[in-house]
């Protein structure tokens, strides 16, 4: 048994010795199905990852906030590098799944930004991709490539209201039962714009141009210009920080079973393909 498992055992919160299966698909953390005499539980394990701007803390508060408000699975407990939910019998999403499943997507964006921020408590988060991209760019000594295309792409955004968002709608994230859908996976929960989650939902599941337009004519109903110049350059950035994430995650996670260089190289392809697309649309 490693030292792992036995911290997870010796939680107060089971009702007899839980039987654990590490749980496969995470890119930063280790994860279990834990199964006691009564239920079956997912145990998430990982310290905080400053480099990232993940702090366990504000990952355990957003999730509590998000089960209030009927999205994420409930916090059984939490513990310094441990958080306990409960299990969701549901499929996992792919790609495919995600534009499949457009207008529940958008419903559930909607829900995550409308109600969320009700919910939480203690001190906010704020994620703005831009900011992100930059320091992410510091850290690989690479501001001179990517810092002056961040700015560009921030200077086509429109002025929306702040709310609450996930900020990392990769397909995996999303569950379905059936019946509806659910957001796992809160660590970079924070406030920001709506922008963001729905350009991070269409570039991580390869959306076409009418997916694009699809999801955004669901979330907002009218859909001006204004939004499409901000969702594509949203859009590029987004694919940006996933690829810089996957750098840095490379210099300084090294997860076991995760190549982060092949995970880098696909998204700074899908990066290319959207600020093409920008440049093509906008000359910016």
């Amino acid at each position: 048994m490693s030292a792992l498992e036995a911290r997870i055992r010796a939680l107060p919160c089971w009702q007899g010795e839980p039987a654990l299966t590490p749980l496969k698909g995470g890119l930063s953390n280790l994860s279990f199905v834990a199964e006691d005499r009564t239920a079956k539980f997912v145990v998430r394990c990982g310290g905080d990852i400053p480099v990232h701007h993940v702090f366990r803390d504000r990952e355990w508060a957003a999730s509590v906030a998000a089960h209030a408000a009927g999205i994420a699975p409930e916090v059984i407990h939490g513990a310094p590098g441990l958080l306990v939910l409960r299990f969701i019998e549901a499929k996992t999403y792919g790609e495919e799944d995600v534009r499949a499943n457009i207008p529940r997507v958008a419903t559930l964006l909607q829900a995550v930004h409308r109600d969320v921020a009700l919910k939480l408590a203690g001190p906010p988060n704020a994620f703005w991709v831009f900011h992100v991209i930059r320091d992410y760019a510091r850290l690989l000594d690479a501001e001179s490539k990517y810092a002056p295309l961040a700015g560009r792409l921030e200077a086509m955004q429109m002025p929306l209201p702040i709310v609450f968002g996930h900020h990392d709608l990769l397909p995996g994230n999303i569950l379905d039962d059936g019946r509806r859908l659910w957001l796992i996976d809160w660590e970079y929960g924070a406030f920001g714009t709506a922008m963001f989650d729905l350009a991070n939902a269409a570039s991580n599941a390869s959306f076409t141009a009418a997916d694009d337009e699809a999801l955004l004519a669901a979330y907002f109903g009218q859909v001006s210009d204004a939004h499409r110049r901000s969702f594509d350059a949203m859009k590029a950035a987004s694919a940006l920080r996933e690829a810089l994430w996957a750098l840095v995650s490379e210099r300084h996670l090294r997860t076991e079973g995760v190549d982060y260089r092949a995970h880098a190289r696909e998204f700074l392809a899908r990066t290319d393909r959207a600020v093409r697309l920008v440049e093509e649309r906008y000359g910016a």
